[in-house]
């Protein structure tokens, strides 16, 4: 199954974004929330940091976590544009082969782990989020080979681009937002992830959500059943796990 056709559908959320746009290690970035305290970092998926549903997330972890949430453009001013047609799954057009080679792990991994250090010098928690193509990223901001680690906790939304190794290397409570149905986290995959994690000595929380499809956590549609449902319930789980990491109980 090609990556473009299990990511690109969909539709966009209502509401308006209420957050900021600044700078991070010189990446465009969507601020939402303003705690001095605690932060967390968003990838998005293959849509960029301009989708509005990932920046409504955004707005919502904000203010439910109580973090200044970070959303930063990891695809370096390349945007794919989220027009009706490549909603509904039609790529055609679209040179989403090269889009790869242009933003593969190798390329954006760097500035993913410079974010992640700016982030630490300024707060004292840091959580990491990550949704399809973000998946691959925040697990590898929460690999051993950090010490001291880069981030206090991860979450990721049906992940793309995992490897075996990036679950083996996991040294921080690590959560998994999984759709039954996934062809990019498929069932080898979880079936690594249920034999590993639980070696690691490290927290594990895997929320699995029934009838629903790789991508359903930010592009839910209305027209096919429980994929809104799962939306909330997904972003509430998240919202709960940060706030078990990033605040003192």
């Amino acid at each position: 199954m090609s990556y473009s056709k299990c990511c690109i559908k969909g539709f966009e959320w209502n509401g308006t974004p209420s957050g900021k746009v600044g700078k991070i290690v010189d990446l465009n970035t969507y601020i939402a929330g303003d705690n001095a305290d605690a932060a967390v970092l968003l990838i998005h998926d293959v849509f960029g940091w301009t989708f509005p549903n990932l920046r409504l997330l955004a707005d919502h972890f904000a203010r439910e976590i109580n973090a200044t949430v970070y959303l930063p453009d990891f695809f370096g001013g390349e945007v794919v544009e989220p027009t009706p047609a490549i909603l509904s799954g039609d790529f055609s057009g679209y040179d989403f082969p090269g889009f790869m080679v242009r933003n593969s792990r190798e390329v954006r991994e760097p500035e993913v782990f410079a974010v992640a250090k700016a982030l630490r010098q300024k707060y004292a928690k840091v959580g990491a989020i990550g949704y399809c193509f973000g998946g691959w990223a925040v697990f590898r901001l929460g690999a051993k080979e950090h010490n001291p680690p880069l981030v206090d906790c991860i979450s990721t939304g049906h992940p793309s681009l995992l490897t075996k190794k990036d679950i083996k290397e996991i040294a921080v409570p690590v959560q998994l937002l999984v759709p039954e149905h996934d062809q990019m986290y498929i069932q080898e995959l979880k079936s690594f992830t249920f034999e590993t994690i639980p070696k690691l000595g490290v927290e594990f929380d895997y929320r699995h959500y029934p009838g629903v499809v790789h991508g359903c956590f930010v592009r839910g549609s209305e027209k096919e059943p429980g994929e809104v449902l799962a939306m909330a319930r997904a972003k509430n789980d998240a919202v709960n796990w940060f706030n078990q990491f990033l605040h003192e109980p």
